[in-house]
């Protein structure tokens, strides 16, 4: 009996009689980014932004005012194998309560099962895969992300438009083959048939993602005369088209609107990036620079980083501030209550007041959609003429949700 009165007594120091945790107990933060690989860049600019907000919730004592948040930091190597393992360790070895991440849908698909089993929170804040809370859902997984279907409807949407006013009737796609590209471009083939029926797909291009060879895609693209072409590309790969493009002047013979030109590309391969072109994006800090935390935010990037925050730091951001806010809102460290907290919640992030849905924890982010144009306020070019999608106009319906879960069509 003495080994049992022992364990009673540190449990009851270490939690106490109401449940909450030690005083000095830190929180302990996994974060599971393709630190290597083709998402390296926005994973790297993702943990920058992770690492400011812990920053400020430390300096606020930390997490409930008196848990200093440790960042336990793994490398996926984008690759869902490798996330697999990580993600075991970071539960097992350093305890995590949360895991922030991944970059690339199927790790953060790799990653949510184990997540789940352990019960351990999941914030996802780059990969976007609606089926990662669509299907199979998992109450531990939130998505603070416009997700593949908000991203292609809102691209859809616009590109109807243009297809109307320029009187295209062709297009091609180009995706990347795995779960994000195939989701993303799914969506876009949908929708543009219900909006333009009259504009025909007369080809699809499935490179693996970490793909090398654009310039023969591009030239392939060209054969083809489409009207215009889709894309779903993203990270090095995205970086790599765009100036494929460029060099073999894709855009003077085909028009090339809806890709995905975030604040990375705009600031780092703005001069690959033809004038006029009209693209999506996730989250630029630019369309909320009146919303105080943007400011915040962005004010603080600049003085630590020297340079303004990319979509993937402003949802990496939002991420740890939308978990702090759960916390509180239970005010307990315990994962199970703050699943429950932010189930339906109401939380403040740069992009305004926000609401996580109940059907499937995705935050009512916008997407959004612009003209890229160099602009007197900033270095790099912008968006202009900036379409926001608010998330009730962009996401799925959740009777669609409810039948896919239920196999039914």
């Amino acid at each position: 009996m003495r080994p049992l009165r022992s364990s009673l007594l540190f449990l009851v120091l270490a939690f106490g009689a109401s449940g909450h945790a030690a005083a000095d107990e830190p929180y302990r933060l996994g974060v599971a980014l393709g630190l290597t690989g083709p998402g390296a860049p926005y994973s790297r600019q993702a943990l920058d932004a992770i690492e400011l907000a812990v920053d400020e919730i430390n300096e606020a004592g930390g997490m409930l005012g008196r848990h200093r948040i440790e960042i336990h930091l793994a490398n996926t190597r984008t690759r869902p194998d490798v996330a697999e393992v990580v993600a075991r360790e970071l539960i097992e070895r350093d305890g995590v309560r949360a895991i922030i991440g991944t970059y690339s849908s199927d790790t953060a698909l790799a990653i949510k099962p184990i997540c789940r089993d352990a019960r351990v929170l999941h914030i996802a804040t780059i990969s976007n895969s609606e089926d990662l809370t669509r299907l199979d859902p998992s109450p531990y997984t939130f998505s603070v992300v416009p997700n593949t279907y908000m991203m292609a409807k809102a691209v859809a949407l616009a590109v109807a438009d243009l297809a109307q006013e320029y009187e295209w009737r062709r297009y091609a796609t180009i995706a990347s083959d795995y779960s994000w590209g195939r989701s993303s471009q799914q969506v876009l083939v949908e929708q543009l048939a219900r909006l333009v029926p009259h504009v025909e797909l007369i080809e699809e291009l499935w490179p693996p993602l970490g793909y090398v060879g654009f310039n023969a895609l591009v030239v392939a693209v060209a054969n083809l005369q489409p009207d215009f072409v889709l894309e779903s590309l993203a990270g090095v790969d995205n970086a790599l088209w765009h100036r494929a493009v460029w060099d073999y002047r894709l855009a003077d013979q085909v028009a090339v609107p809806g890709g995905l030109v975030s604040v990375s590309e705009l600031m780092f391969e703005g001069r690959w990036i033809r004038r006029g072109t009209w693209a999506r994006t996730r989250a630029p800090f630019f369309a909320h620079s009146d919303e105080a935390m943007m400011q915040a935010f962005i004010d603080r990037h600049l003085e630590r980083y020297g340079r303004y925050p990319s979509d993937w730091a402003v949802m990496a951001y939002d991420g740890v501030h939308a978990l702090r806010q759960g916390i509180e809102a239970v005010d307990r460290l315990d994962s199970d209550r703050v699943k429950d907290g932010l189930t339906g919640a109401t939380v403040d992030t740069t992009r305004g007041r926000l609401t996580f849905r109940d059907i499937d924890n995705q935050l009512g982010v916008p997407a959004y959609f612009g003209r890229v144009a160099d602009d007197p306020d900033y270095a790099f070019p912008i968006f202009h003429d900036l379409k926001v999608f608010p998330a009730e106009t962009v996401w799925r319906p959740e009777a669609e949700i409810a039948a896919a879960r239920e196999g039914r069509p």
